[in-house]
């Protein structure tokens, strides 16, 4: 039985979940996944995703990220969105720093079309979560458990091998952790950057994730008094899959980029041209030296992790 990814008692935190998903894959995540499953079926060892800072909500991790936001030129109105946002924010988080090796092609990807990653999550049924283009660099978002939501990029600039985006979002959530439902807005910095490794790759990249979440009237008390730790703890999981899978993705990609090719194919939510995207991207992980197996088993090995053959049992009072 397949595991249904992020129940509800994951989702308390409402729209940061998919904010912070977005950002960090082009996806943030709160609830988006499931603990992996210990299933048999596993071949090999998870690629490596190391933490090289812990998670902070520090003065110091504020004023560091702060400093980044006031180097970002942004027009007028965005401009006091953002301003608004981290003026009165409830909430600041840095994310755990995570390291990990990803083609810059396929990160590439995942950064300018998150609504493609997330398809791959469809086809592969590790996931509920839709995201749907809604104008240039926008999205409208749901969880399947209470979460709606909008998000757009602001800002990005840089390119393959670093780079930074700015992100807002704004949304709700409605459902049983919480009286009434919660609406708020939420600021994510996200910088990117290929650096040496101890092993020599030259595919790893280091993600800093920070974020401002400003919750609107009830939302200010629920969250700083009972949400906080929830947040922030699976937020930080969801941090580390998303790294997680796209680091499986990554090497997939470089063993069997016809796989990822056909893989690609199957992917109906996003246009054509993005889904060529995609397999040039999975063409140039794989140079001259890829396999050529097909894709049944590449969608195996990529969903092997977040599938489970044992029925899972939700927490007294969570929706599936």
């Amino acid at each position: 039985m397949r595991r249904c990814p992020g129940g509800g008692y994951r989702c308390a935190g409402g729209f940061l979940k998919t904010i912070f998903l977005f950002a960090v894959m082009a996806g943030f995540g709160l609830g988006t996944w499931g603990r992996p499953a210990q299933a048999a079926s596993l071949e090999r060892a998870d690629p490596e995703v190391l933490t090289t800072e812990q998670g902070s909500s520090s003065r110091h991790a504020r004023q560091d990220a702060l400093d980044a936001l006031a180097r970002v030129m942004l027009p007028q109105a965005q401009a006091e969105l953002v301003r608004d946002c981290v003026q009165s924010t409830t909430l600041y988080r840095r994310l755990p720093t995570q390291e990990f090796d990803c083609h810059p092609a396929l990160l590439a990807f995942a950064l300018q079309h998150p609504e493609g990653v997330v398809d791959i999550w469809r086809v592969l049924e590790i996931s509920r979560l839709s995201l749907d283009p809604a104008g240039p660099e926008q999205w409208q978002m749901a969880d399947g458990y209470g979460t709606v939501g909008s998000m757009r990029i602001l800002h990005r600039s840089g390119d393959e091998r670093e780079g930074t985006l700015l992100v807002y979002g704004r949304g709700g959530y409605s459902g049983p952790f919480a009286p009434k439902p919660l609406t708020g807005s939420c600021v994510v910095l996200l910088r990117y950057e290929y650096v040496d490794s101890p092993s020599g790759s030259p595919q790893r990249v280091r993600l800093k994730t920070d974020a401002f979440l400003d919750m609107d009237g009830l939302g200010l008390e629920l969250v700083t008094r009972t949400l906080h730790p929830l947040i922030v703890t699976t937020a930080g999981w969801n941090v580390h899959e998303i790294c997680l899978f796209m680091g499986h993705l990554s090497r997939t990609a470089s063993e069997n980029p016809r796989g990822v090719e056909r893989l690609s194919e199957r992917l109906t939510g996003i246009a054509s041209e993005h889904r060529q995207q995609l397999a040039s991207a999975a063409r140039l992980a794989g140079g001259t030296e890829g396999l050529v197996n097909q894709e049944p088993e590449i969608a195996s090995r990529l969903a092997s992790r977040w599938l489970t053959t044992e029925p899972q049992t939700a927490p007294a009072g969570t929706r599936r």
